[in-house]
């Protein structure tokens, strides 16, 4: 009885967990979203926005430079004011999250611990970047075509297989639905670039 005893309590040593074995890895993916933000959605705002109105260009003028120097100048404003809307967002953050460490160090309250401050610089550079990356896919694809109408079409081309591929790229970074992701994005795009073909078609028909 004794050896039987003594056996079992060695089997349930056994089944007990290993104490000193390091954890599994846990990966926050909510806090990937603070430059996932910065660098995916402002591609895709890039993207979209430059083929839009590269688009819309070329369906009222003629002129094969009037669409490049559109999307050129869509690229210099677009990252500008990416770069000042991020800058002011995030500096806006950096003022309450400081002031409520002040508050908890003169309260006596214990202060958050791995608390990482944002840096308005850092988005402000990382937008700007990120929306002049997304508008150089359309200038790039339309570079190289002389045709007015054509190069509308490679337009449209680029920026769906850009949409696509920003989308798959936000969902795996993200762990989030594939399919779905890439989706919402494409469709969200075509819809974008539809409506400022169609209303500028409509402008130019009516001899505004």
């Amino acid at each position: 009885m004794a050896m039987q005893h003594g056996s079992n309590n060695l089997q349930m040593v056994d089944k007990l967990p290993d104490l000193e074995s390091p954890a599994p890895e846990h990966i926050d993916y909510s806090e990937r979203s603070q430059w996932l933000r910065a660098a995916v959605l402002g591609a895709n705002d890039g993207l979209v926005s430059t083929a839009s109105l590269m688009v819309g260009v070329g369906a009222i003028k003629t002129d094969p430079k009037a669409m490049l120097l559109s999307g050129l100048a869509g690229l210099v404003a677009g990252a500008c004011s990416m770069a000042i809307g991020e800058f002011v967002s995030v500096y806006s953050q950096l003022d309450i999250e400081v002031a409520q460490l002040e508050r908890e160090r003169v309260g006596g309250e214990k202060e958050s611990e791995g608390l990482r401050l944002p840096s308005p610089f850092q988005a402000a550079a990382a937008s700007a970047m990120a929306f002049a990356l997304g508008a150089a896919v359309p200038i790039l694809a339309a570079a190289f075509v002389r045709t007015v109408k054509v190069r509308v079409g490679v337009v449209a081309v680029a920026a769906t297989v850009a949409l696509v591929g920003f989308g798959v790229l936000g969902a795996r970074l993200g762990r989030a639905p594939v399919v779905r992701s890439a989706a919402r994005v494409l469709v969200g795009g075509w819809l974008a670039m539809a409506v400022t073909y169609g209303l500028m078609v409509l402008v130019g028909s009516s001899g505004i």
